[in-house]
Order: C-alpha cells, then sequence, then structure tokens
C-alpha cells in the first residue's frame, strides 16, 4: 500500500479541529515534502521524521513521500503532526500494519533518536475528540482513542472518559500496532486521584489593615475588582497574593477551563490542578502580552489568569494603550483576536486586582510630610489610568501606612480560612439566588435582586449626583452592596450595606 491516512488535531485558539494526516508514496526522485498550509514548525518535521525513523531501525523509503494536512485552509502550526507523519510512512510502506490506525488520533514531536516530546494543548485537543466521539466508549467505532506523549498524559486524562495511550518513544507506539498480544501494546492511562487541597499565602500574616482586608473579602464574595491605594510599604502586594486564598474552591467546570487555557502555552502542570491562577504581569508587559495575538493567536496574561486573579502592581506604571485593553473583556469574560489568517475565542473571567501609590513620589497625604510633588505632576500620574477603566473598577480602596509600634506586635488578623468560609457561605447564596456571582448580573437582574429600602435609595442617588458617577457606577455600587448583604445573611439591602459599598467607591481623583 502506498497510501496511509491518519488522524490528529489542529489548534484553533480554544477549539481543536480535526486534520488528516494523508501519506502518499510514489515513484520518482526521492524527496519529502509536506502541503496545507503548514507553517515552519510544521514544514521542519521532515528531518525531525527522518532522523527518528533512522535511529529508531525503520528504513526511510527512497520514494517520492508526499503528506497532505487537511484541510488545505486550515493553519497548521508546532511539531505535534511529527509523530502521524512518522507513522504514516511507516504504514505507507508496510513496515507497520494499517488496520487499527484509524482508531486512534495521534499527536506528539519527535526527537532525533525518536523520543517522544510533549505538545501544547494536549487538554483542548482531547476535548475536541471526545466531544466529536459523542462521550461514548472506547468500544464504540464513533470514539477515538488518543496516543500523546506520556508527558501530557496527566492533562489529556482530565477530560472525563476519554481513553488516553501515553507513549515515550516512536517504537513503544510502533510495537501497539505489530504485537500480537496485549502484553506489548500500549496501556490505557489511569489518572492517580488528586487530593491534596490548593496552598495559598495566608492573610493572617497581615498586620492591621482592618479596611483593606474588609475590602478583600467583599471583593472575593462578589468577584468584584479592587484597586488599593497607598503610599509604598503600606502591604499593598503583601494583600493582593493572599486575596486568591480567599476565593470560593474551583468547581470541576472552571478547572478544567482554566486547565485547558494553560496547556495553549505548554504551562499546565498536574500538580496545579484545582490551584486558582495568580497572574502578576511586570508593567513593561505589551498589549499583546496581556491579552494575546500573535500570526497563530494565543492566550495572554487576562485568559491565563480565567478563573484566577490577575494583579496589575504600580498600575500607571504600565503603557496606558495597554491598559485600556482590559475594558472589553473585563465587561465580557472573554476576549476575541483577530488576524488576517483566522480569528481566536479566548476565555477571560478574571479578577482584576490593582495596586497603585497616590502620587510620583508615593507619598501623597502621607503623615511624613515627605511628598513635594505639584499639584501638575500628581494630576498627570492619576490620568494615566483613564476614566473608563476606573469607572470598570468596583473597589477602590486606601492602604494606610501601619503605625511602627503595630510593626512589632503579634499578628491578630483573621486566618484566610475563616474569611473563606463566609465568602463561600455567601457565594453558595449567590448562586441559589441567581446561579451567578453578584458582578455579573445584568441590569435587569439589578434591578430585581439589588431593590433597597428608601433611605438607601435617597442615600444612593445624593451621592450619585453630588460625585457626578456614571449610570455604570451607580450599578456598580449597587452590586458591591448586595454582596456585603449576602455576607451579613440578609435577603434585603439595607441603608447599611449601601453606605459601605459607597465607601468603597471613592474614586482616586476624588481623594
Amino acid at each position: 500500500m502506498s497510501l496511509a491516512v491518519l488522524h490528529s488535531r489542529a489548534l484553533a485558539g480554544m477549539e481543536a479541529p480535526p486534520v488528516s494526516v494523508e501519506v502518499h508514496l510514489a515513484n520518482g526522485l526521492p524527496s519529502f515534502t509536506i502541503v496545507g498550509l503548514p507553517d515552519t514548525e510544521v514544514r521542519e518535521s521532515k528531518d525531525r521524521v527522518r532522523a527518528a525513523l533512522q535511529n529508531a531501525g525503520f528504513q526511510i523509503p527512497n520514494r517520492r513521500v508526499t503528506i497532505n494536512l487537511a484541510p488545505a485552509d486550515l493553519p497548521k502550526e508546532s511539531g505535534r503532526f511529527d509523530l502521524p507523519i512518522a507513522l504514516g510512512i511507516l504504514a505507507a510502506s508496510g513496515q507497520i500494519p494499517d488496520r487499527d490506525l484509524d482508531r486512534y488520533e495521534f499527536a506528539g514531536e519527535l526527537s532525533l533518536s525518536g523520543q517522544l516530546r510533549p505538545i501544547r494543548g494536549a487538554l483542548a485537543m482531547t476535548f475536541a475528540m471526545h466531544r466529536s466521539g459523542g462521550h461514548s466508549a472506547l468500544s464504540s467505532r464513533l470514539a477515538r482513542a488518543f496516543i500523546l506523549p506520556a508527558s501530557n498524559a496527566d492533562e489529556a486524562a482530565l477530560v472525563g472518559d476519554a481513553a488516553i495511550f501515553p507513549a515515550e518513544t516512536l517504537l513503544q507506539v510502533c510495537a501497539h500496532f505489530a504485537a500480537a498480544d496485549d502484553a506489548s501494546r500500549l496501556q490505557r492511562y489511569r489518572p492517580k486521584p488528586c487530593g491534596v487541597a490548593p496552598q495559598y499565602p495566608d492573610l493572617s500574616d497581615v498586620k492591621g489593615q482592618r479596611q483593606a482586608k474588609r475590602a478583600l473579602e467583599v471583593a472575593a464574595a462578589g468577584a468584584h475588582s479592587l484597586l488599593l491605594v497607598g503610599p509604598p510599604g503600606t502591604g499593598k502586594t503583601m494583600l493582593a497574593s493572599r486575596f486568591v486564598g480567599l476565593l470560593p474552591p474551583m468547581t470541576d467546570e472552571e478547572a478544567l477551563e482554566a486547565a485547558a487555557v494553560q496547556s495553549l502555552t505548554r504551562g499546565f502542570n498536574a500538580a496545579t490542578w484545582k490551584v486558582r491562577p495568580y497572574r502578576s504581569p511586570h508593567h513593561t508587559t505589551s498589549g499583546v502580552a496581556l491579552v494575546g495575538g500573535g500570526s497563530m493567536p494565543r492566550p495572554g496574561e487576562v485568559s491565563l489568569a480565567h478563573c484566577g486573579v490577575l494583579f496589575l502592581d504600580e498600575l500607571p506604571e504600565f503603557d496606558r494603550r495597554v491598559l485600556e485593553v482590559l475594558r472589553q473583556p473585563m465587561e465580557s469574560g472573554t476576549i476575541t483576536i483577530s488576524r488576517a489568517a483566522q480569528q481566536a475565542d479566548f476565555p477571560a473571567r478574571f479578577q482584576l486586582i490593582a495596586a497603585m501609590n497616590p502620587c510620583p513620589c508615593g507619598y501623597l497625604g502621607h503623615s511624613s510630610g515627605k511628598c513635594h510633588c505639584t499639584v501638575e505632576a500628581v494630576a498627570r500620574y492619576q490620568d494615566r489610568i483613564s476614566g473608563p477603566l476606573l469607572d470598570r473598577i468596583d473597589m477602590q480602596v486606601e492602604v494606610g501606612p501601619l503605625a511602627p509600634a503595630a510593626m512589632g506586635a503579634a499578628a491578630d488578623g483573621e486566618p484566610s480560612a475563616a474569611i473563606a468560609g463566609r465568602v463561600a457561605d455567601a457565594f453558595t447564596l449567590q448562586l441559589q439566588r441567581q446561579d451567578k456571582s453578584n458582578q455579573r448580573l445584568t441590569t435587569r437582574e439589578i434591578d430585581r435582586y439589588c431593590k433597597l429600602d428608601a433611605a438607601g435609595d435617597k442615600l444612593l442617588r445624593e451621592t450619585m449626583l453630588h460625585l457626578h458617577w456614571s449610570a455604570r457606577a451607580y450599578h456598580r455600587v449597587l452590586k458591591v452592596a448586595r454582596t456585603i448583604a449576602d455576607l451579613a445573611g440578609m435577603e434585603r439591602v439595607a441603608t447599611a450595606h449601601v453606605a459601605e459599598a459607597i465607601g468603597y467607591r471613592r474614586s482616586v481623583r476624588e481623594r
């Protein structure tokens, strides 16, 4: 037989469309051609495959070899097609039997010695493969099993009943198809249960800062964004790093979504299963790095923080144009990257925590009187953050300096576990009432679930008029007030809850 057809997957954002790897051997001058819109990594596959076959003891056909990656209009990237190309050559030249190849999908990069190296996006590929089989068992002719590098087995096996057959080398895969007994065949992977609870830094390490800790609790309970403003050394970064430990435990669906995004960048580690992402990019980060992009679109920091926390320290030091790209994903929870060749959608439901100094020197309003910044310098510094972006941040809290006497005192704050328990109870109330967090409430749902009494309504309207708030700010205060009421276990939003929510909405420019 001079033709062999195998099955694999490409990557297009979070999707993994099927790819047929067609290998044809023809008479003529020896050559090795790959067609089907391959990029540089795929075109280089011919050299890796040739060396791997030789070092594994197989014969390189002295014929014209044509590899077609179909469909031809779908861009192909990375070395994931090395394994199916190598197996296709062996099957087309009769060096391995081809009778069972149609029952499997293949992905794996080959080293020159024939070892299988890990690939990107194994979890996304397994998702797509399993969905196409209708969640049926391996015995069904509709569902294919997946042969891939052993290094990717843990993440691929996260997909329920997917049949995963990991291999270390090309020879092991070939033996799987040539073996006459089960002893020499690849074994289906059985993942070990992960029962280790995630470990996060504890909030009890932070001394003082009761108001900031309360703000963290409210933000965690309702999935609200938060800006911490204060002089250097007041603990803003320390508070933010402990915020993730207050969030409700990840559900299986959230954990799979976060792991699938991380697998697209080789960042997934089975040890981080159900650990909420915490991303803290440097302020020199570009817009593409933050939201994703590239000729072959890949996820950025906002997607890598999906179901977790995106912490932006020294917020005004980020390029203003970079910060502006946050506005759309903060509202929609998704990001769409459009390029000439293709369009990719990535999830981006993250919780933004940011920190900044009040002025260039950082000591504006400090009791030490160190600040000598002019009014114009302070205004320029604060104007690096646009009004529309500030308007989208639900809570803006001042973090003041700690008294010297408090520094030497023993830590007396609540541990994260105690606060996380209250947060989980409040979040459960939200799920029971509206099946989502308060931060994601629509305008109609706000009118339904965030009703105020007469006093609370009057207070909020007067504050809105006095501070010239937008309609967005008005609704966000209502959502924060709803969260405060949930933490108190109250069905109705009271005036006290509204007053506290207003206190968390004081803009940087109003201080």
